[in-house]
C-alpha cells in the first residue's frame, strides 16, 4: 500500500481513506443529503403527476433532488485537494437548547399570547444564546421582527393566527 502525506501533517495508508479537509463543509453536506433523502422518501406518499399536471408530490420530489445536488457539491468541495483545512468545531449546546426553547415555547405561546407576544418571546429566549447578547440589541431587534411579522404575514399575506392574547381579543 501507498503512504499519502497530507498537507495537515498527518499521514494515511491507503488510498481508501479520503481526506476530508474542510470538516464543516463536509458535515454540512451530510446533513443536506440525509434531509434531501428523508423528503424524497417521504414524497412518495403522494401523487407526483407530470410536469404539465403537478401532483402535490412533484414540488417536494424535485426540490429534494435538488438538495441532493447540492449536497454532493458541497462533499466534493470538501474532499477536493484545493479545500481550505477546516475543522468541525465542537456544538454548542447551551445555545442550541436556547435556540430550540424559544420555538418551543413560541409554538406554547402563539394560541393564547398571540403572534405578538410570542414572537417577542421568541426572540428575546434565543437571543439569549449569543455570547454578544445585550438587552437593547434584543429589545430593538423584537420590535423590529415584531413589526416585520405582523405586516407581512397578517397584513401581507393574510394568515389567520391571533395576532392578540385571548384577553384582548
Amino acid at each position: 500500500m501507498r503512504s499519502v502525506q497530507a498537507e495537515s501533517g498527518g499521514e494515511f495508508e491507503g488510498w481508501s481513506q479520503m481526506l476530508i479537509r474542510n470538516q464543516r463543509a463536509f458535515a454540512a453536506g451530510v446533513l443536506f443529503l440525509i434531509v434531501s433523502i428523508f423528503y424524497f422518501v417521504m414524497s412518495f406518499n403522494y401523487v407526483t403527476g407530470t410536469p404539465a399536471r403537478m401532483g402535490p408530490g412533484f414540488f417536494p420530489r424535485m426540490v429534494s433532488i435538488g438538495l441532493a445536488l447540492i449536497a454532493v457539491g458541497i462533499l466534493l468541495s470538501a474532499v477536493a485537494p484545493k479545500a481550505k483545512i477546516e475543522k468541525l468545531e465542537k456544538w454548542d449546546v447551551k445555545g442550541l437548547l436556547w435556540i430550540a426553547g424559544s420555538v418551543a415555547l413560541f409554538a406554547v405561546l402563539l394560541p393564547t399570547f398571540g403572534l405578538v407576544f410570542a414572537l417577542a418571546a421568541l426572540v428575546i429566549v434565543a437571543s439569549l444564546a449569543s455570547p454578544e447578547f445585550t438587552w437593547p440589541g434584543a429589545l430593538v431587534n423584537t420590535v423590529v421582527l415584531v413589526i416585520f411579522c405582523v405586516a407581512v404575514f397578517i397584513y401581507g399575506i393574510n394568515l389567520q393566527f391571533p395576532v392578540w392574547p385571548v384577553w384582548f381579543r
